[in-house]
């Protein structure tokens, strides 16, 4: 594979570090903004909106890190500056850090990969690009110390530290509450895109019964001064012009437009009853991409975002006018962004967008069940359910072997009442008592349909058992439908075949308002 044309816009599905290295060209991305994990120690989960938080999450990532293998490689990688990747502060600045942290810390594997992907991104910045990474206090610190090793001994600059300010429930009695993120503004060089205009922040009525001159146009403005904004009293006219000219100038109302974009920023967290709610742990508010994409990039311009989560960034690039490409390593994340893309923008939007590392034939459907990652381990069963059901069903996170319901969709049985369909993947062999089991479990998860999705072909002893579970008389659709199924990837693959079922609206995603055209800005 070649690396890839940014010319359309494009969702990669796989490890972002080899998306970066393989597939994204040298200086072709004009923004980059990131909003990795944070070295939290927690686990996410991502909430299957309008059933209930405490009974419908399945987990969404895991930000808890540790030394192995990946970390140790990575180590490997910049102390020996592979393929001459590495700038020698960043060499140094790991060898340092490895002395601090000691050489089995999972704070040190956290940060080799962040600076292995870090300086991927300073690469594929064009010479004009800026980059935006998005942390908390947890490990600020070290990352503005890969950033300025990373970007600064190649003329590029750091430019701001960010704090964006939310109000968010969770309180503590037991230290100042922590209610801000940090964001680290970089640029490849000294030469980049930065459009303050379009971020003006409107005047206060006090600030503009400040304009209180009116000059012969009729134009209203303030005087201006090197010690400071000379306004005048009422009835005392003060004629800094003629008398000190040197060292005033008028600033027009009309002009002025607002308050110039500060580096504090007061953007309001995603609350419970937000539209734009998805369910998505982490989920960051569109406003605040909206302020970073306008304010480093024009119509036209290739956006990134290599962990893009549940979409925001790339879907306000799309809004803005903006191409983009996304990166994300779980299918989990894909199919909330297809999901969300089609209710934003319609279904037709997906002709337009190009996906990368899905499955597209048998032989790379096999190679995503028999990856060894076990950052993967669920990932082929997550594939399978979610196209199948076209994203609209659940993920059922287990643990210990691989037994019971992989899955869980919601269908209407009448105009009323909904019942559950169950879902089961295998990758592996199998045989007439897989059905039996699966029927057994479906039985035990009270759901009326199960469905077998199976990589490799099933037996006809199998497809007799499933035949022998009966039938599902549907009222609503006005037909039977056998209750246990035997679908193939083959058969997702080669023939589309997909979940025919009026599914209820318990989704990944809540539904968003379909937006009719673009959100028009001034730009």
């Amino acid at each position: 594979m070649g690396k890839k044309d940014t010319s359309k816009n494009t969702l990669f599905y796989g490890d972002n570090l080899d998306i970066l290295r393989k597939r994204i060209k040298d200086e072709s991305v004009d923004l980059c903004y990131i909003d990795p994990p944070f070295n939290s120690k927690r686990t996410y989960n991502q909430i299957y909106l309008n059933i209930g938080e405490d009974k419908a999450q399945a987990q969404a990532f895991v930000d808890t890190w540790k030394w192995d293998n990946h970390a140790a490689q990575g180590y490997q990688e910049i102390i020996s500056n592979f393929q001459g990747r590495f700038t020698k502060q960043t060499i140094e600045l790991m060898k340092g850090l490895c002395n601090v942290l000691g050489n089995d810390s999972s704070l040190l594997a956290y940060l080799v990969s962040m600076t292995l992907r870090i300086t991927e991104i300073q690469r594929v910045l064009k010479p004009t690009g800026s980059f935006y990474l998005h942390c908390d206090p947890t490990c600020s610190h070290y990352l503005k110390l890969i950033l300025d090793a990373v970007f600064c001994p190649k003329g590029g600059d750091y430019k701001n530290e960010i704090v964006w300010c939310y109000k968010e429930r969770e309180l503590s009695r037991k230290h100042f509450n922590k209610k801000h993120d940090v964001i680290f503004f970089y640029t490849k060089s000294n030469n980049y895109s930065f459009n303050p205009d379009l971020l003006l922040e409107k005047y206060s009525d006090g600030t503009i019964k400040k304009f209180n001159y009116t000059d012969e146009t009729g134009r209203k403005f303030q005087i201006r001064g090197k010690g400071g904004i000379y306004t005048g009293k009422q009835g005392l006219k003060i004629d800094l012009e003629t008398t000190h000219p040197e060292l005033v100038y008028r600033d027009y109302l009309d002009k002025s437009g607002g308050i110039l974009p500060r580096d504090w920023w007061e953007i309001p967290f995603i609350n419970r009853a937000a539209k734009e709610r998805l369910g998505y742990p982490t989920q960051k508010p569109e406003a605040l991409l909206e302020r970073i994409i306008k304010a480093s990039s024009n119509k036209g311009d290739t956006v990134l975002d290599a962990y893009c989560g549940c979409g925001t960034t790339i879907a306000v690039a799309q809004n803005l006018k903006r191409k983009w490409i996304g990166i994300d390593i779980t299918y989990q994340s894909i199919s909330v962004i297809l999901r969300r893309f089609e209710d934003t923008f319609g279904k037709k939007i997906s002709d337009s967008i190009i996906l990368d590392g899905i499955p597209k034939d048998i032989e790379s459907a096999r190679a995503l069940a028999n990856k060894k990652d076990d950052r993967l381990r669920k990932e082929f069963e997550k594939w399978a359910i979610l196209t199948y059901s076209d994203n609209r069903a659940m993920i059922n996170e287990k643990k210990g072997a691989d037994k019971g319901i992989d899955g869980l969709a919601y269908f209407w049985a009448s105009q009323t009442d909904t019942e559950k369909i169950a879902f089961q993947v295998k990758s592996g062999t199998v045989g007439r008592k897989d059905i039996a089991t699966f029927r057994s479990d479906t039985d035990d998860e009270k759901a009326q349909m199960g469905i077998f999705l199976t990589l490799e072909e099933p037996t006809d002893d199998m497809r007799k058992a499933a035949m022998a579970a009966g039938m599902y008389e549907h009222k609503l659709m006005g037909r039977p439908y056998n209750k246990i199924q035997i679908v193939t990837v083959r058969e997702i693959i080669e023939e589309k075949k997909r979940l025919e079922m009026p599914l209820e609206g318990r989704e990944v995603l809540k539904s968003a308002k379909l937006k009719s055209g673009q959100i028009q800005e001034k730009i």
